[in-house]
């Protein structure tokens, strides 16, 4: 397993290929090391780069092979952490490329980071691009400039996790992290033709600091991004499992790569075009609703729904917008204890966008707070109504095609999409519902449509992360994406 072949092979092959001491950890790494050397100049996904480090990690990977030690899941395997709130002792952590905050280098460890070296056995390698504060569907900053997309590297690949689909779908790394707050593992997995993955709230331990109930406003969580479904399965196998640190972490284990063999016959699938109320662009509803017919060849049953959502996709936007906020002003204030004011000094550093909405909610009144939860609760109302006769709920992962880059670092979704004025920073995304339910929820490619990928979005009922990993599966087995990825291997690099 050499050149391009190494580069677009799975987590899990290179990690049985190391166990089975065919392949190097150091060669390995070496590498993607290279690869990233030669092809990042070109899509700007991965901001930060430890080669010694990562090298240093390689060499007692390979020791622990060779004295017969037991092993992780993705013993030897590189992969990345998202520059946002993912933090390595030592690394630089910009918070999606503020400028202020370009030598500021915490000291500990984000659970993903932890779990995933010392369960895991993953070599953290990088830190990969993210806008500011991750506020918004899309991948660009005033530190490092936007993403390519490297379907079309004149496209943006989504957000806030776009740099790490970026480098998988480029075939950079096996498998990289992603947070989601709104939609930001999914979002980019969906315009880069990746798999995505957001776990039932509380499967993977989340200890924000020092508020460590931070992470219901709204559902917050990390995950991985792969190029196939049994990778993020052996992923979780790494990162889910009871932490103290967490007021919300589950207690139970979870056989994830049981569910992959699982089958879907008999499941009722519920597909919802538009959660009744975002507008969607033709090519992209025609994509996946092709793409669910995969479900019925598995057995499955699938049923067109209304979910009940009555507020406008615009207003339900904006909410998202409240209610993450508060999450915001909490992180301007941490800063600003620490010495950076990024809201005095280093105001400039921050997009107008995000200044609008920080001026706007800093004041909040526990009334506003009250009001805005009250709206989000009609939604995941809707969401588990749903449930109440299905056992899946399917949608389009995004309403559009990628958007083009902008050059003042300054990047935003579309302004229009089917004709219907939607919110720049994620009204587009048919994502930020589930962050407000605490949904299971997966993207997976659902096919090309102009030569840029799809996304359809895959949701379980609440905890029901194996329902979702059975018919992740069962959809990849039935309509595999991955001669997409020769689209990227014949990109020019310039």
């Amino acid at each position: 397993m050499t050149g391009d072949d190494l580069s677009y092979a799975s987590a899990g092959s290179i990690a049985e290929a190391i166990k089975a001491k065919k392949l190097s950890p150091v060669e390995v790494v070496d590498h993607f090391i290279k690869r990233i050397g030669e092809r990042n100049p070109s899509l700007n996904a991965v901001v930060h780069l430890a080669p010694e480090e990562a090298r240093q990690g390689a060499k007692a990977a390979e020791k622990a092979v060779m004295a017969g030690e037991e092993l992780g899941p993705l013993h030897g395997v590189p992969v990345a952490i998202k520059d946002l709130f993912d933090f390595k002792p030592g690394w630089p952590a910009t918070l999606g490329g503020i400028r202020a905050l370009k030598d500021f280098k915490p000291d500990f460890l984000c659970p993903f980071a932890e779990r995933i070296e010392q369960r895991g056995g993953a070599i953290i390698i990088g830190k990969t691009n993210s806008p500011i504060m991750g506020f918004r569907g899309v991948t660009d900053n005033y530190l490092f400039g936007p993403t390519g997309n490297p379907f079309d590297t004149s496209k943006n690949p989504g957000g806030s996790s776009g740099g790490s689909a970026a480098a998988v779908a480029d075939g950079l790394l096996p498998l990289a992290e992603g947070t989601d707050g709104g939609g930001s593992i999914r979002i980019p997995a969906s315009w880069c033709g990746v798999y995505g993955y957001k776990a039932a709230f509380g499967r993977l331990p989340h200890w924000g600091r020092p508020n460590g109930f931070s992470s219901t406003m709204p559902f917050i969580f990390e995950g991985p991004l792969t190029r196939n479904v049994r990778d993020t399965a052996l992923a979780l196998t790494a990162l889910a499992g009871y932490d103290r640190r967490d007021p919300f972490a589950l207690d139970e284990k979870v056989d994830f790569l049981a569910a992959l063999d699982r089958p879907i016959k008999g499941m009722r699938i519920a597909y919802s075009p538009d959660f009744d109320v975002f507008p969607v662009e033709p090519e992209v509803a025609e994509t996946v609703r092709k793409a669910v017919d995969a479900f019925r060849e598995a057995g499955a049953t699938v049923t067109d729904v209304k979910l009940g959502i009555k507020r406008s996709a615009m207003e339900l936007a904006d909410l998202w917008c409240r209610i993450i906020m508060p999450l915001n002003v909490g992180g301007v204030m941490g800063m600003k204890a620490k010495g950076l004011d990024l809201m005095g000094k280093h105001r400039q550093d921050l997009p107008p966008e995000y200044l609008y909405w920080y001026d706007r909610c800093k004041d909040m009144t526990a009334a506003d707070i009250h009001e805005a939860q009250s709206v989000r609760t009609e939604i995941y109302d809707a969401v588990q109504n749903v449930f109440a006769d299905h056992d899946i709920l399917i949608s389009p992962t995004l309403a559009c095609l990628p958007v083009s880059n902008a050059s003042d670092g300054n990047t935003l979704g579309p302004d229009m999409v089917a004709g219907v004025k939607v919110n720049r920073l994620i009204g587009w995304c048919l994502t930020f519902p589930i962050n407000f339910s605490g949904n299971p929820a997966a993207s997976i490619p659902a096919g090309l449509a102009k030569g840029m990928p799809v996304g359809m979005q895959i949701i379980g009922k609440r905890y029901a992360d194996t329902d979702v990993l059975a018919v992740s599966a069962a959809f990849e087995r039935l309509r595999p994406w991955q001669q997409t990825y020769d689209i990227c291997r014949k990109r020019k690099l310039s």
